[in-house]
């Protein structure tokens, strides 16, 4: 290990592949290793959502391409609960940067060699021994720099946040401002306490939230406080229903109040006629 530091306690390692064969050789070359303590594998990304959510672990692999949910699926649900330290393992190369983008130590390209293996682990090693577990504190402001000015913007007057190519846009008011930071990085620096993806490719600012309304196609929309409508994710409904306080289950409460068809058209064409807000493109 780099610098001879010893972590504290055996590293729980978790590995994410849709492929039997490659979780396999992963998982050998892990337990060849005396400071891993535990290694669990998963071969699906909702699998792996489930499992960093209930054992938390310190060190993950993940593949990229896997059916319904990737590594990358994984890592934006996840948030902040995704494990501290990161490695993707795959056969393509085009993803490396968007994988460091999304926080990952090391790429590893397949097919790797024992020797490659262990630098990419004590690389992990090394970081787990000097990373201190702690709950930083959320930005209160943001820095927006834009056409020679430099403006201070409160993140409490973010209505919401959306993934435009390398940029987010941010959402304020009657006003958009571009940052050039990724929907994960800005996820990390806002906190959980009033923010929540609601979509792969937005934030939303919990105080913004009017309700949610059902759609005839049976997905549902955020409806906020400006009368912008965004269109709600199915992988991300759960944890936005449980933290708005609704019971999810049936979501009985949510269907009572969309129960006919009728009020949604309602709903819609009044929406309409006062000419503001919008849904949110899905990507």
């Amino acid at each position: 290990m780099a610098g001879g530091d010893k972590p504290s306690a055996a590293i729980r390692v978790l590995v994410v592949d849709d492929e039997a064969l490659a979780r396999r050789n992963v998982t050998v070359l892990l337990r060849g290793d005396p400071d891993i303590g535990s290694v669990t594998e998963c071969e699906s990304g909702f699998e792996a959502i489930e499992e960093i959510r209930k054992s938390k672990p310190d060190l993950a692999f993940f593949d990229v391409q896997m059916p319904e949910c990737d590594g990358f699926d994984v890592l934006e649900i996840l948030g902040s609960e995704a494990p501290s330290t990161i490695i993707f393992v795959t056969a393509y190369d085009e993803y490396a940067v968007r994988a460091f983008e999304a926080g990952a130590l090391d790429y590893l390209l397949k097919p790797f060699d024992d020797a490659r293996f262990a630098r990419a682990l004590n690389r992990a090693k090394d970081k787990l021994a000097h990373y201190t577990p702690s709950q930083p504190k959320p930005v209160e402001r943001l820095v927006i720099k834009a056409a020679g000015q430099v403006l201070f913007l409160d993140v409490a007057n973010i209505d919401w946040i959306e993934a435009a190519d390398y940029y987010a846009c941010l959402h304020v008011g009657n006003d958009t401002h571009l940052m050039r930071r990724t929907l994960l990085e800005l996820e990390r620096d806002l906190g959980e306490q009033h923010f929540i993806r609601i979509h792969r490719s937005i934030i939303v600012n919990l105080n913004r939230i009017r309700g949610l309304e059902l759609q005839i196609d049976g997905e549902y929309e955020v409806v906020l406080k400006t009368k912008v409508r965004l269109r709600l994710s199915r992988r991300f409904r759960k944890r936005l229903l449980d933290r708005m306080g609704v019971i999810s289950a049936g979501e009985p409460y949510l269907e009572a109040s969309s129960s006919s068809s009728s009020s949604r058209a309602s709903a819609a064409a009044a929406a309409s006629s006062s000419g503001s807000g919008g849904s949110a493109p899905e990507t």
